[in-house]
């Protein structure tokens, strides 16, 4: 059984920053790619930012320069690095994992920044 254990939400004021992580367990086969999705009240979930086996990413147009991703492949883990946190920023964020064609979904994690 796949599972995506996410960590590293928390409080922030506007302008500081958080780590988040995500580690997947469970599974043996090649993690296609790893992201970072977000959701906030009232709000569809949208990602934030994507990268593959092979290190490529994508990012959502408002945390370019803030956010950066990354990934450990010999950890099956994603790290999302937000710098600059802005009150807009304040979602529940959710990691995802394609394996093969399956998709799965961490818990979420809540990011709160306040102005």
């Amino acid at each position: 059984q796949v599972q995506l254990v996410e960590s590293g939400g928390g409080l922030v004021q506007a302008g500081e920053s958080l780590r988040l992580s995500c580690a997947a367990s469970g599974t043996d086969l090649p993690i296609i790619s790893m992201g970072w999705y977000r959701q906030a009240p009232g709000k569809q979930r949208e990602l934030v930012a994507l990268i593959s086996s092979g290190g490529s990413t994508r990012y959502e147009d408002s945390v370019k320069g803030r956010f950066t991703i990354s990934r450990d492949n010999a950890k099956n883990t994603v790290y999302l690095q937000m710098n600059s946190l802005k009150p807009e920023d304040t979602a529940v964020y959710y990691c995802r994992a394609v394996i093969l064609v399956a998709v799965y979904w961490g818990q979420g994690t809540q990011v709160t920044v306040s102005s």
